[in-house]
């Protein structure tokens, strides 16, 4: 036999699609040619296939006079990475007839070669799992370290490989490799911050939990040391757990970008980008783009501390994401979409030195000063965050007293989940796909939300007398079905919509 096959795959985003490994072995002077479209790291698995089959005790293609070329198919798809490795040594073997004819139908080979012949991870295992268990494959071959991961998709045969000696003899049923069995998801409940360590801001903390239970974004503005930070990282405290579906969606993202290193997303993500940060990183992109941080905040929270030192096309880059859930990269090529459903917290001083309005310290800045800092966030940007609150400085004696009790704790994160499971519900019965009332559309409020008698005459008055865009009317809607879902009332009335108001506009 001089010609074999194999399965691999190529990480396109945070999506994988099928490669075929064809190896044709030839009569000639030795070469061997990697052809397909193959970047440099997938070029150079030449020699890491070449060392890791001498030093696991097979003929390697420098030691024979042949001509070998390998095709990565299809051809006009850019081929990235070194996963590759497992795969062509495979097909190498079954087209020298090194090892005995094995059916390579529905397996797929994933992983980096070490010179010693060890199987080195790779990003995006969790990925290959799932292109895996869509296009009915029944094996995955996989380094040992990628298994946990993986193993989080069932319905499939995960072979964890320790080195290529390991497989050949699995494949001669010297020593047959155990299957990986499939992983039970358990969330987890640790968090760096817990709602019962804020002491104070009662005012911030209602504001969290409106948030918490509609998916709802947030913008807390106050003088430095008011507590915005620590607020914004105890709102994953009262977040419900990470549901499978939901740990999946996070898991493949983290796995694009090999950040998911020998487990999967447990708990809901935070992330916390620095403000010097460029474009690609926040946003996503690059010249192989990966995801950027807030598609790392899927399902989680995204924190943006001092608002307005962000770069201005960042800010603006967040808007399209905040409205769709996802953002799309484009480039020459194609275009690629990557998930960013997210709760963006973001905190920011009311002025440049801080004080500004502050009833204990003067504030330094000119008016020209804060209108000028003030404006670095646009209005489009605001009009897309729900909830728009003054955090402000705790006194001391309140620092004095001790943490809020646990119980309390739990009733806020139990009233935050009940919340959750009432629109999950009300979702399920009108057959929509959204998670939280955050996501709904302007077509899916008029047909949700329901408001008494009161209510639609104060909606009138604010409409009348406040500057509001459509936008606008439509998420303190949202923001007041939360409201409501959290009292566990079925109408929406004027108490919840005065209240969605306030935290929406500032006088």
């Amino acid at each position: 036999m001089s010609f074999a096959k194999t399965y691999c795959a190529e990480l396109e985003g945070i999506h994988a699609r099928p490669i075929e490994i064809e190896v044709d072995v030839n009569v000639g002077l030795h070469s061997f040619n990697i052809v397909g479209l193959a970047d440099k790291a997938t070029q150079e698995a030449k020699e890491r296939v070449n060392s890791a089959l001498k030093n696991s005790g097979v003929k390697p293609p420098n030691k024979e006079n042949r001509k070998i070329t390998v095709n990565l198919a299809p051809a006009d798809i850019k081929k990235t990475g070194s996963q590759y490795d497992l795969g062509i040594a495979i097909a190498y073997l079954l087209a020298t007839e090194q090892i005995n004819k094995i059916q390579t139908e529905g397996k797929l080979f994933i992983g980096e070669l070490a010179l010693n012949g060890a199987l080195r991870p790779v990003a995006g295992a969790l990925n290959f799992a799932l292109l895996a268990k869509s296009k009915k494959f029944k094996t995955l071959y996989m380094p040992r370290e990628n298994t946990k991961e993986a193993s989080l998709v069932g319905g499939l045969e995960i072979i964890p490989v320790e080195n290529l000696e390991e497989l050949l003899n699995h494949f001669e049923e010297i020593n047959k490799i155990r299957a990986k069995s499939k992983t039970k998801f358990k969330p987890s409940a640790e968090y760096t911050v817990d709602i019962s360590e804020i002491k104070g801001n009662e005012y911030a903390k209602r504001a969290l939990a409106i948030a918490a239970a509609g998916g709802h974004n947030i913008l807390m503005s106050g003088p430095p040391g008011s507590g915005k930070t620590m607020l914004a990282q105890a709102l994953n405290s009262i977040l419900p757990p990470l549901t499978l579906q939901e740990a999946l969606e996070a898991s493949q993202i983290w796995s694009a970008t090999g950040m998911l290193k020998d487990k999967f997303i447990t708990q809901r993500p935070f992330r916390a980008p620095h403000h010097t940060a460029s474009p690609a990183s926040i946003i996503g992109g690059g010249q192989t783009p990966k995801p950027g941080e807030i598609s790392l905040a899927h399902r989680g929270v995204l924190f943006l501390d001092e608002l307005p030192e962000f770069r201005r096309d960042i800010l603006e880059g967040l808007r399209q994401p905040l409205e769709a859930g996802e953002v799309v990269v484009s480039r020459a090529k194609g275009h690629l979409n990557f998930p960013a459903r997210f709760i963006l917290a973001a905190a920011m001083n009311p002025c440049p030195c801080g004080f500004h309005e502050d009833p204990e310290k003067t504030c330094e800045c000119s008016a020209f000063q804060i209108f000028k800092y003030q404006k670095k966030i646009s209005g489009p940007l605001l009009d897309r965050i729900d909830i728009q609150i003054t955090v402000p400085r705790v006194k001391i004696e309140h620092l004095k007293k001790p943490s809020q009790k646990s119980k309390e704790s739990e009733e806020l994160k139990l009233k935050v989940r009940r919340a959750r499971e009432i629109q999950a519900k009300r979702f399920k019965t009108a057959g929509l796909d959204v998670v939280t009332n955050s996501e709904m559309s302007s077509k899916e409020c008029d047909k949700l939300i329901e408001l008494t008698a009161e209510a639609e005459e104060f909606v009138k008055t604010i409409l009348e007398k406040s500057l509001i865009s459509a936008r606008g009317y439509y998420r303190i809607l949202k923001t007041a079905r939360t409201i409501a879902d959290l009292e566990n009332q079925e109408k929406i009335d004027h108490n919840h919509l005065a209240e969605a108001y306030q935290l929406k506009v500032k006088e």
